[in-house]
């Protein structure tokens, strides 16, 4: 199972109704993946709010929350109300954890 869908099986748990997001592109000779908004792997709806999701591993998660530091849509998804989050995936001996940043 890949951390993007142990998110969405979190996210579903907590009653939200998540969808991916981000995009495989597939040319001749590349693949490469494009998240919304150069930014998110998950959106997901609850009630009236909306939350955007960053999914990685727990080593890198440093540098996907430097990805949304730097990136110009975070600002206006903030603005526009959404709960935003970096989910940091790692294997432990009892299972899998997961670490959420706050980033809204």
């Amino acid at each position: 199972m890949s951390p993007t869908q142990r998110s969405l099986a979190a996210l579903r748990e907590a009653g939200w109704y998540p969808w991916v997001v981000e995009q495989t592109i597939r040319g001749k000779g590349f693949v490469f993946k494009r998240d919304l908004f150069n930014a998110f792997d998950i959106l997901a709806i609850r009630g009236n709010e909306t939350l955007a999701v960053q999914v990685t591993t727990l080593s890198n998660m440093g540098a996907r929350l430097k990805k949304l530091a730097d990136n110009e849509f975070v600002p206006r998804c903030r603005d526009a109300g959404w709960i935003l989050e970096a989910h940091g995936w790692r294997k432990l001996k009892s299972g899998w954890a997961c670490k959420i940043e706050n980033v809204s």
